[in-house]
């Protein structure tokens, strides 16, 4: 696909340059995988998954706590399981698990470069990936055990094979085909929805009705299909309930409920959070459909990206899980969007958003730097009572290899954003070096006072200090999926649901203000405890009152 900006003149990428750029990425991919707990809410209930897959072997259906768990299919939960055995000898199997993570995020970056290349040129692949690790949204999702960092992939490969297609079409419809697959098995059926919206719409430019684009689409077609079967079909044979309870209950019948009961209040979602999620491209990608505005319909790059952009924004508007992670598919073609103004940007509005990037991160830099010297050197001040009210119990401690870890980056974010020579790129680069920076500080000095707050690691501990020696079975009432997961993978206690009858032992979650539960006379309560960073979610542990 050879573009207009293709014959604007870029400076060249030397080897040097790429070598920094990758190490930048790299060190942003890589930086927060290992060293924590899985975190409340969505690490934990992923992570409670995988975590059936490495204990029972039963690789067919997703299990949590012993119970189908079928919101989303398999794929995402094998890499990290697959992660997570080879290296249980020198990890921790939630730290294994979370490298699935990084695994994906890098056929992201490299299959979203590739894209920036055959749409714009050939210098703009690596400014493309750098776009993509300085977006907002990007920061801790990528970081976290979740299966949208597979479907994000997915959707990076369909977009390459989209950009490919008039130009090399087998090799395109062989990429369309197999991240199709990824994302249909990764979060079921958004990425099928996405495929044939994006296909028939681009028809509707004369650009894209050749035969080149409908070979491809036939390819893609065929390379999907054992990966949009064999699943399916293995879940049914297995058993035809669940596979009921995963394609109708807990998808397409799901959805048809939410648009029936006119659930539309969040359907705009997206459009409030994609300024700061998708920051600083969004600006980027705003000036450059604003620059070419007189063209930007007629160009097959312009065709493609607004076309993927819009359909994700509407098809993703209204599937019923509306969050901040779903909404990272639409960050791609922003990105590549946002990639295309290297060539026009003026260059006082790129130093404008360079400056704006040094002040904002130096400051919030001496902030991280001074809340943690404040809290380990306990002085008083108002921010540091606030972190220790904030998570009440903390105790601070020095560990030097973060410190100098810390350090290092700081001074070599002092000297990049120092030496990094005068030119559009700038902004981009000093962009996504700050918000590596910011992250280096948050896994490295604060990573125990977060990790104390939202792993359930200590309360569970707890919990088992105060379990009797003997005891038949432990029911459970409002017990959390998230919770459900991390009380088995950090107590091996697994609470039976509806079991209270049977059970002399009953472990409730709730607030602060005490609830009834289901059969309160009859019962002692022995013990009750939370996360040490959450005053309101409260356990109770009782027991039943021997007659």
């Amino acid at each position: 696909m050879y573009s207009y900006y293709t014959q604007l003149k870029e400076p060249e990428i030397t080897p040097l340059k790429a070598g920094l750029m990758f190490l930048l990425c790299a060190v942003w991919i890589f930086t927060g995988l290992i060293g924590h707990d899985p975190w409340k809410p969505d690490e934990a209930y992923t992570f409670g998954l995988v975590y059936h897959f490495i204990q029972h072997g039963d690789w067919l259906v997703p299990s949590l706590a012993g119970e189908p768990s079928l919101d989303k299919p398999p794929l995402y939960y094998w890499t990290a399981a697959l992660f997570a055995k080879m290296l249980a000898p020198v990890l921790p199997l939630h730290d294994g698990a979370r490298l699935a993570s990084g695994f994906y995020t890098v056929l992201t970056l490299l299959f979203v470069g590739f894209t920036g290349r055959e749409l714009f040129g050939n210098n703009r692949g690596w400014p493309t990936a750098i776009t993509l690790i300085g977006c907002l949204g990007m920061l801790v999702r990528a970081h976290e055990i979740l299966t949208d960092n597979a479907l994000l992939t997915g959707c990076a490969m369909m977009l390459y094979g989209y950009a490919l297609s008039l130009r090399r079409e087998r090799l395109a419809g062989i990429f369309i085909g197999i991240g199709l697959g990824i994302g249909f098995l990764s979060k079921g059926f958004i990425a099928p929805m996405l495929f044939l919206s994006i296909s028939s719409v681009l028809l509707l430019f004369r650009n894209w009705r050749t035969r080149e684009y409908f070979t491809a689409l036939g390819i893609a077609i065929l390379c999907a299909l054992p990966l949009l079967a064999v699943w399916p079909l293995l879940l049914y044979v297995h058993s035809p309930a669940l596979f009921i309870d995963w394609a109708w209950t807990r998808n397409i019948g799901r959805w048809f409920g939410y648009a029936s009961h006119g659930n539309f209040h969040e359907v705009f979602y997206y459009l409030k959070a994609l300024p700061w999620l998708a920051w600083p491209a969004a600006p980027l990608a705003v000036w450059t459909v604003w620059e070419a505005r007189k063209r930007m319909w007629r160009e097959t790059e312009f065709q493609l990206l607004l076309t993927s952009f819009l359909v994700m924004l509407i098809v993703l508007s209204f599937v019923p899980d509306i969050n901040d992670q779903n909404a990272m598919p639409m960050l791609l073609p922003i990105a590549l969007l946002a990639t295309a103004s290297l060539s026009t940007l003026r260059r006082g509005a790129a130093n404008a958003l360079d400056w704006f990037a040094i002040m904002t991160f130096a400051l919030l830099s001496i902030a991280m730097w001074w809340g943690w010297a404040g809290l380990l050197l306990d002085n008083h001040a108002k921010i540091t009572h606030w972190l220790k009210d904030y998570q009440p119990g903390f105790e601070p401690d020095f560990y030097a290899v973060p410190f100098w870890l810390a350090c290092t980056a700081s001074v070599l974010w002092i000297v990049l954003v120092w030496r990094v020579g005068r030119s559009v790129r700038r902004s981009l680069i000093n962009w996504a070096a700050s918000v590596t920076l910011l992250w280096i500080l948050a896994m490295t000095l604060w990573l125990p006072w977060l990790d104390s707050g939202k792993s359930y690691r200590h309360m569970v501990d707890d919990l088992k200090t105060k379990l009797p020696q003997q005891y038949k079975c432990i029911a459970g009432v409002r017990i959390g999926d998230s919770q459900r997961a991390m009380l088995q993978y950090f107590g091996d206690i697994n609470p039976r649901s509806n079991a209270s009858q049977v059970c002399d032992l009953l472990l409730v979650q709730g607030n602060r203000i005490a609830k009834p539960i289901e059969d309160e006379i009859g019962w002692d309560k022995i013990w009750e405890g939370g996360r040490k960073g959450d005053q309101n979610e409260r356990f109770r542990l009782y027991q039943r009152v021997k007659k």
